[in-house]
């Protein structure tokens, strides 16, 4: 699984508990886009959540 190369997030880990209460595994993705983005040293492709492209800390080329 992809993390963002900006904020490190990446999947979560837990349990579905049901309303008997069982329990069993769940895994949460973080909403991770393959994107150009401007650095310095030209146009790159790297994975960046949404959070971080929403908030402004990366720019897109």
């Amino acid at each position: 699984m992809a993390k963002c190369a900006i904020c490190e997030k990446g999947a979560h880990f837990g349990n579905n508990v049901s309303h008997s209460h069982r329990k069993t595994p769940k895994m949460w993705k973080s909403n991770v886009k393959s994107v150009r983005v401007k650095t310095a040293g030209g146009a790159k492709r790297m994975y960046v959540c949404t959070s971080c492209l929403k908030s402004g800390k990366v720019e897109r080329a």
